[in-house]
């Protein structure tokens, strides 16, 4: 028995042993692999590594807000610069108290003219809450600190009870007390880390004091900013558009949105139109700084003005067609019949770009004229007869008429609704050319009717059917029309799209007598036309370029492309047929259209006269029938080069006494399109 347990011993110590050996060689070998990784990073990878390290601690500030870039025509006049502005600035520095920032602002603000009038409640009762806290404390009661402790109120709601309980009498300050409150409120506005703008375009006596007293004014400083200038005055400016200032910073509603950009609250951003579209390119980049210590910081990256754009507008002719706007509208509204008339719109596009040369629209309140021009592509107007091009195409898509198709022209009586004629009664047998040139609406009732699925005759009842409907609008919206545009601005209306009712109304739809569209619509439309259908997206964008460290435009980053939206569904001779009775329109005998353009423009188009319905004293009802007249066109037909739209709602209304219509459209489409046979020689 004792042998036995010697040489169990024996087995036991031996397989201690093996483990110990195969432990020894696994920890040289671990170690070996740890030595190898540690020369490894030593040798091999220091470079990287402190890459890495510096990714890591690398911190970094903006500098202040560089100038956006500038605004050109199609024949690069400027028209949005960059103005330099002295300004003051006060970012807080970490540890300031609120007693501190309130010593500050009663030391800096008898040296600087603040318009205080912008003060509110709120900013005093936080200024009196800052320098009184002592006093303010006492304005709760045990119980309500108790519930901040108990976790029922937070302490932000327990300091707005101060702030609300703070006597009114305690908020009677002095103009020296208001002007600090005033600056205490600039100087906390925003983020506590942002710098502040306390005041833009200072003078030298204000920039020079807080210069000198740079180091005695912890955080107050002095900076270059900018301004946005416009060297043609109003002309075009709503549609430039505006920037935010510096004091305003990036809008409220749209702050996640910037943030995500990289922006700070206090950046000047682009608000409206122009300035809002082409924000990716208008905004300038920022310098970028290494903070190297609490008091240092390194420049990283220059900053740089925004990219600068070219507009197709040519500010030139935009100019004159203002000025030939606000002539005729002065002059139209001496005329009888023009209560109720305040503005005409006036589009000048480029049919195979889509480009616009030029938009306005100006409006007359009290006698002074005003500018209107965003009502473009926001104010819808009944089209009447300029519609009469896309509704032709409906019967002949549809088989309802043929090219050349002779219809009897006369007054015309369906069941439930009141009889309906042209403007002429009783044009006689016409074709569809000359139903064009001379706007026959009855052509277009019987067309209509066939669409429908039936043929006409004295008393009949029309049908409903929402095909028919359909069809029509189909047609309209592949020109444009109900539809939006693509223009390149952040703001577009549709228009009115009815409801179909009563199968009545397509005779009314088919005369553009239905639906309302906003002259950009009818522009889009007239220019997919005189192109031969092709619906081009208009665009006032021409070019990006490079931004440029001289006052010369930078070097050229891209040319805009034309948006090719849909074609028109038709046969091309069928397209070819409505252009020859716009042709007609404007140089036939009798063509309604003749003299709306010089003959020698070789122009084509279409007039349309529709009946319009206004609340005259804005209580909600329509109890005033008017007439809006407008007018498209383009030439020279065969190849056009240009295509004018002018509408003017509401130019006159139906008056007992007399039948006088104002022809401020005819005047203003005549004049505008001389101007602009002048500047471009058709």
């Amino acid at each position: 028995m004792k042998k036995k347990r010697t040489l169990k011993h024996y087995n036991i110590e031996k397989i201690i042993n093996r483990r110990f050996i195969v432990f020894l060689v696994f920890t040289i070998i671990l170690f070996g692999i740890i030595i190898f990784r540690l020369t490894d990073v030593m040798l091999n990878k220091t470079k990287y590594y402190k890459e890495e390290l510096t990714k890591l601690t690398y911190s970094k500030v903006s500098g202040s807000s560089t100038p956006r870039g500038r605004i050109y025509d199609r024949n690069y006049n400027i028209l949005v610069d960059n103005k330099s502005l002295k300004t003051i600035t006060y970012q807080k520095k970490k540890g300031t108290t609120n007693i501190e920032m309130i010593n500050l602002a009663t030391l800096v603000s008898p040296h600087i003219d603040l318009d205080y009038s912008r003060l509110n409640d709120r900013n005093k009762r936080e200024y009196f809450f800052a320098k009184n806290k002592d006093i303010c404390d006492k304005l709760v009661t045990k119980k309500e600190i108790e519930k901040v402790h108990q976790r029922k109120m937070t302490q932000r709601e327990l300091d707005e009870l101060k702030l609300q309980r703070i006597k009114n009498e305690d908020l009677e300050f002095s103009e020296e007390e208001k002007k600090i409150a005033y600056l205490y409120y600039l100087m906390n506005k925003g983020y506590t880390y942002e710098e502040k703008t306390i005041k833009s375009d200072v003078t030298d006596l204000e920039y020079a004091y807080i210069s000198e007293n740079n180091s005695m004014l912890e955080g107050f400083n002095t900076k270059i900013d900018w301004e946005r200038v416009y060297p043609y005055g109003d002309t075009f400016k709503s549609i430039l558009g505006t920037v935010s200032t510096s004091t305003q910073g990036i809008p409220a509603e749209n702050k996640e949105y910037y943030l995500s950009k990289g922006y700070s609250l206090n950046d000047r951003v682009g608000l409206s139109y122009l300035e809002k579209q082409y924000e990716e390119y208008l905004h300038g980049t920022k310098a970028e700084y290494e903070v190297v210590s609490s008091h240092e910081t390194k420049l990283v990256k220059e900053g740089s003005r925004g990219k600068d754009i070219v507009l197709s507008i040519d500010i030139n002719l935009q100019k004159e067609i203002e000025r030939i706007l606000s002539e005729k509208i002065i002059e139209a509204k001496k005329e009888a019949n023009t209560d109720y008339y305040d503005h005409s719109s006036v589009i000048i596009q480029d049919p195979n770009t889509g480009e616009i040369l030029a938009m306005a629209s100006k409006r007359i309140v009290n006698g002074e004229i005003i500018d209107f021009t965003t009502s473009l592509l926001t104010s819808p107007i009944m089209p009447g007869s300029v519609v009469k091009g896309a509704s032709m195409l409906v019967g002949y898509n549809t088989g309802s008429v043929k090219i050349g198709e002779y219809i009897k022209d006369e007054c015309i009586k369906v069941a439930g609704v009141k009889e309906k004629c042209s403007s002429v009664n009783n044009l006689g047998t016409i074709n569809d050319i000359t139903a064009l040139a001379k706007s026959s609406n009855v052509y277009q009732f019987k067309i209509a009717i066939r669409v429908n699925g039936q043929e006409y005759y004295r008393g009949m009842k029309l049908n409903f059917n929402q095909q028919a409907f359909d069809t029509y609008r189909n047609m309209y919206h592949s020109f444009g029309l109900g539809v939006k545009t693509g223009i390149d601005l952040p703001v577009e209306s549709k228009g009115y799209s009815s409801v179909d009712k009563a199968a009545g109304n397509l005779l009314d739809f088919a005369m553009g007598q239905y639906e309302t569209y906003t002259p950009i619509q009818l522009s889009q439309y007239i220019s997919t036309i005189a192109n031969g259908g092709t619906r081009l997206a208009p665009h006032l964008l021409k070019e990006v370029h490079k931004s440029s460290s001289t006052d010369d435009i930078g070097e050229l980053e891209f040319a805009v492309e034309n948006k090719v939206l849909n074609t028109i569904d038709t046969k091309p001779e069928y397209m070819a047929r409505v252009k020859e009775g716009f042709y007609a329109v404007m140089n036939s005998p009798g063509g309604y259209g003749v003299g709306y353009m010089d003959a020698s423009m070789r122009p084509a188009g279409k007039t349309g006269t529709s009946q319009s319905f206004i609340d005259t004293d804005n209580n909600g009802a329509i109890d005033t029938e008017t007439i809006t007249s407008s007018f498209i066109g383009y030439a020279p037909a065969e190849s056009p080069k240009m295509s004018i739209i002018v509408t003017s709602p509401d130019s006159s209304h139906p008056n007992s006494q007399t039948n006088f219509a104002s022809q401020v459209t005819y005047r203003i489409a005549k004049e505008v399109s001389e101007k602009y046979r002048q500047f471009y020689g058709i």
